[in-house]
């Protein structure tokens, strides 16, 4: 049985100032908390009604509770059988691994949905890892975490100033591609086997400091009249391009 404490602090959770007081986040699904579980990831708590499937997994940390006090403390419209929280850790990026591997770096990008759903996409194409700026969705927004559909575990993710990460790409020739409706075709792109991917908000784009450390600006041809794409759809055809090139 949760107590008013429980419930208040889980609800608090849903704020970023709170999880950040308390450096906790909460996940919430019963096919990623399993997942999370077979993988021996570090979870705090663990909450499941009668009739979640995760009963049968044994962890110190697993608390039944009733259907009523899940609908309490979800952060969703319908309520998961399943409810964890996870502590915060927000590593700091060595600026010279920005030189092994793709980068994935997100100027601003504050939709949650978009933000969850460009780390399945650096998830699904190995990145080695994705930058958030400051000004972002924040990671560990239940929406972010939801629309990741567990990718957050999978990739490492950096918060730090964009400007500054792409500093330090300049002065080791790191290339740095800018989505812009006047770049070069993507599809004739020459592979890239280490470089970073910025990929601006929906609403206004790259930021003027990001667009100055750009080395190379690329375009998705358009064919028909649409003026402009969904930024997680945009990301993923760029990296399954990159890909392609690689092999």
């Amino acid at each position: 049985m949760l107590t008013k404490a429980d419930i208040a602090r889980l609800r608090s959770l849903r704020e970023k100032k709170h999880r950040e007081a308390l450096g906790l986040f909460v996940i919430e699904g019963e096919k990623v908390i399993a997942e999370l579980l077979a993988e021996k990831f570090p979870l705090q708590e663990i909450y499941i009604t009668p009739e979640s499937r995760i009963s049968n997994i044994p962890h110190s940390a697993i608390r039944r509770i009733s259907d009523s006090e899940m609908s309490r403390i979800s952060q969703l419209p319908t309520p998961s059988a399943a409810l964890a929280v996870g502590r915060i850790e927000r590593p700091a990026l060595d600026p010279a691994e920005l030189a092994r591997g793709l980068t994935l770096a997100l100027d601003d990008v504050q939709n949650p949905g978009n933000a969850g759903t460009l780390l399945r996409i650096a998830d699904w194409f190995a990145f080695e890892r994705v930058i958030f700026s400051p000004g972002c969705a924040d990671l560990f927004s239940q929406k972010v975490i939801n629309a990741s559909m567990g990718s957050f575990r999978h990739v490492r993710v950096f918060t730090q100033s964009l400007a500054d990460a792409l500093a330090h790409a300049a002065t080791a020739n790191i290339p740095v591609l800018g989505c812009d409706l006047n770049g070069q075709d993507i599809h004739t792109l020459a592979p890239h086997p280490n470089a970073i991917v910025v990929i601006g908000s929906e609403g206004r784009g790259l930021s003027p400091a990001v667009r100055a450390r750009v080395t190379q600006f690329i375009t998705i041809p358009r064919h028909g009249r649409a003026e402009s794409l969904n930024a997680a759809i945009a990301a993923a055809i760029v990296a399954d391009n990159l890909r392609r090139a690689a092999v």
